[in-house]
């Protein structure tokens, strides 16, 4: 291939119209635009969402709920996910990732909630426990260690 037989794909770029260029191409007179008036006009037409003076939808729906800017945002995983380990591993985020148990990491870290039941004996590092997800490592002859 050489630059100078280099061209764009047919169809990837269209000519620009123009308007006001006679009858006989098709966009001469009005330009397209029609007799008269607010979409004849330059500058004309509505504002988005704008139903003609009825109540837009926006405001016809009633507000729900609203975002905590104070909110914590954990990465959460339950006990029963970590059955996957082998007795005697150092669980924590990095390697919950590395597994595919999780997925998104939050800025906050790791939560790790009470669900489910462990049976192996794990070392668990996390940011936070729960008063259940802490009681069921500890007697399965883990521990819970907050980092």
């Amino acid at each position: 291939m050489k630059m100078h037989a280099m061209m764009p794909a047919d169809g990837a770029r269209t000519k620009a119209k123009r308007l006001g260029r006679g009858i006989g191409s098709g966009l001469g007179k009005t330009s397209g635009k029609g007799h008269k008036g607010q979409w004849a006009r330059s500058g004309g037409g509505v504002r988005p969402g704008f139903e003609g003076g009825q109540i837009t939808l926006m405001r016809r729906l009633p507000k729900r709920g609203f975002n905590n800017k104070f909110q914590k945002a954990f990465t959460v995983v339950n006990v029963d996910k970590l059955n996957e380990f082998d007795d005697g591993t150092v669980v924590d985020l990095k390697l919950l990732v590395e597994t595919g148990i999780v997925k998104k990491v939050e800025e906050y870290g790791l939560k790790v909630l009470g669900d489910g039941e462990i049976t192996k004996k794990l070392t668990v590092k996390a940011a936070k426990f729960t008063a259940s997800a802490k009681e069921k490592i500890e007697k399965a002859g883990g521990k819970a260690e907050v980092i």
